[in-house]
């Protein structure tokens, strides 16, 4: 079997534009949750967003009339494919993949189809308009493989094109099937992105519904999110999207590519059980398989990164669940939720937070739970409050991604001797 090799990543979220970005705001504790839009606080006044920047400014023109979600995988693929050189389209372009993890397909395509098509039947101006006349494109925009189809054929990638839907879990999906086709030798080589833009009235209000969001804080919206938290009371979502180039050892070796790290384990697990409570079983068998995959004992990770939505249940759920994994060695293990910063990108999550695990590893430097100030006595490891960690012994690193409908993942990476 193959090892698997990253040799290249790319990121716009939140917290920045590009992945190096995006790791400075980490580590200073930066959050970067706010106000939602204007078009959705009119109706939702104590809802929060995290917002990315826009990436259509980082686009070519002729890329304006896809969905914002497309966008985004567009500009975190295209960061990651120069990372790690590679020339399009490749020699080896049936032996290169495109897999891709999204949770919601064209979610502003959609809210504007039916705001358009409102507007028109209620807005006096419109009269005499045919309604239901749409723009042509709109299936295509809206559906969920357009962000793999596009960067398949903006780089001439004829491999395997696979697009993975399965909520919070999405990208951490796509992620771990790219890595088993190639280690398998199925691919030479991959593009994985994971994207979501879903900052539109109509998902946060569904969103909403559930009773998961975070209640603004008071002092400091920005705060708001605080997994791990006695005063944790939600998420907020987020926007974005991040890439990761997998190759084999062998192909990143004949062309000199300098590989940031391995990605060595991949574990997943179904709760069979509730479309929203989380499984303690369950994860635990997603994280022992991640770790017997890598053939690594629970004693070599030096950091993870923690699904740590926020929620109640959640995160003393993922907090029993690291200790019956990691036993006695859960005392000395890092862990911490990113989501206080970035917020939940749903399916972008659990590949931005794998690549920031890998940053992490790549710069000896633990980004913080920012926000938690007052521990949950029932959430009781180490869990990085407020303040980044620089200059640490990290070898190998695993990332949890948890989702409804009871998918769990998580995947384990380790530094790379050449």
């Amino acid at each position: 079997m193959a090892k698997v090799l990253i040799t290249g990543m790319g990121a716009i979220n939140p917290l920045g534009a590009d992945r190096h970005a995006t790791f400075d705001a980490a580590l200073a504790g930066k959050c970067a949750i706010g106000a939602a839009p204007a078009t959705i606080a009119k109706w939702l006044p104590n809802v929060l967003a995290a917002s990315a920047p826009d990436p259509d400014k980082l686009l070519d023109s002729k890329y304006a009339a896809l969905d914002r979600a497309t966008q985004f995988a567009v500009v975190a693929a295209h960061e990651a494919m120069c990372e790690a050189n590679i020339v399009t389209p490749p020699e080896d372009s049936r032996r290169f993949g495109v897999y891709a993890g999204i949770g919601f397909g064209g979610a502003q395509t959609v809210d504007a189809l039916y705001e358009r098509f409102y507007t028109m039947l209620h807005d006096p101006a419109q009269a005499g308009r045919n309604p239901t006349v749409m723009h042509p494109l709109s299936v295509p925009r809206m559906m969920a493989n357009a962000p793999a189809a596009l960067i398949s054929m903006r780089y001439g990638l004829h491999g395997s094109s696979h697009t993975y839907s399965v909520a919070c879990a999405s990208s951490a999906v796509a992620l771990g099937e790219a890595f088993r086709a190639i280690r398998d030798g199925y691919l030479d080589a991959a593009v994985v992105v994971g994207t979501e833009a879903m900052l539109t009235p109509g998902s946060l209000m569904a969103w909403n519904a559930l009773r998961v969001m975070a209640k603004p804080n008071a002092d400091d919206p920005s705060r708001s999110c605080r997994p791990f938290s006695a005063d944790r009371s939600g998420f907020v979502l987020g926007e974005g999207a991040a890439a990761i180039v997998l190759e084999s050892e062998a192909r990143a070796r004949a062309r000199s590519q300098r590989a940031l790290a391995e990605l060595c384990g991949y574990g997943s697990s179904s709760d069979a059980d509730h479309l929203t409570a989380p499984s303690t079983v369950e994860q635990v068998r997603a994280m022992q398989e991640a770790l017997d995959d890598a053939g690594l004992a629970p004693a070599q990770i030096q950091y993870l990164n923690a699904h740590g939505t926020a929620t109640d249940a959640g995160d003393v759920v993922e907090t029993q669940s690291i200790r019956t994994v990691f036993g006695e060695a859960a005392n000395r293990l890092a862990v911490s939720s990113t989501k206080s910063m970035h917020g939940h990108l749903i399916g972008a999550s659990g590949i931005l937070e794998f690549a920031i695990s890998v940053m992490a590893l790549e710069h000896r430097a633990l980004p913080p739970t920012a926000t938690l100030d007052m521990p949950d006595p029932r959430c009781d490891l180490d869990f990085i409050p407020r303040t980044a960690r620089r200059d640490v012994a990290v070898d190998a690193v695993m990332s949890n991604s948890f989702a409804f409908g009871g998918s769990n993942v998580s995947l384990v990476a380790r530094r790379y001797a050449a």
